[in-house]
């Protein structure tokens, strides 16, 4: 059955790093890294391990779904009624790593969270850039 109605959306971020996977990779799973571009946090790359995002306006719940070291990491995105699944996927390329997010799950009566990602992951996105200029050039 494909009911457009329904149908969930998905926001996709990507972008070309001058940097090797094994670089970014950290700055997606060591907590004081992730605090420096997105949130404060009690992150662990361990699937089943269930951690929080947490920032002035409240709290993201998460847990790990999949983790293979330098090239995916999966977990939920759980906040204000907001049921999704962030992907992230490292691709080395000749020049440093193709890095594309995907947060899957927004639901057509979700529109303001949608925007709101797709706001958001572009800031997060440049907050890594920032981070990975200072931390591994």
């Amino acid at each position: 059955m494909n009911d457009t109605a329904t149908a969930l959306r998905t926001v996709v971020v990507e972008r070309e790093f001058p940097y090797p996977p094994e670089k970014l990779w950290r700055a997606l799973t060591q907590p004081h890294l992730i605090e420096a571009w997105l949130m404060k946090n009690d992150f662990v790359p361990q699937p089943g391990h269930h951690f929080n995002f947490t920032a002035e306006w409240g709290a993201v719940n998460c847990e790990v779904r999949e983790v293979e070291p330098q090239r995916t990491l999966s977990y939920t995105w759980s906040a204000h009624g907001l049921e999704s699944v962030v992907t992230w996927t490292l691709e080395a390329t000749g020049k440093g790593t193709h890095l594309r997010m995907e947060q899957a799950g927004f639901r057509p009566d979700q529109e303001q969270a949608y925007q709101g990602a797709k706001f958001g992951w572009q800031r997060f996105f440049n907050s890594l850039e920032e981070l990975a200029a200072k931390e591994f050039a």
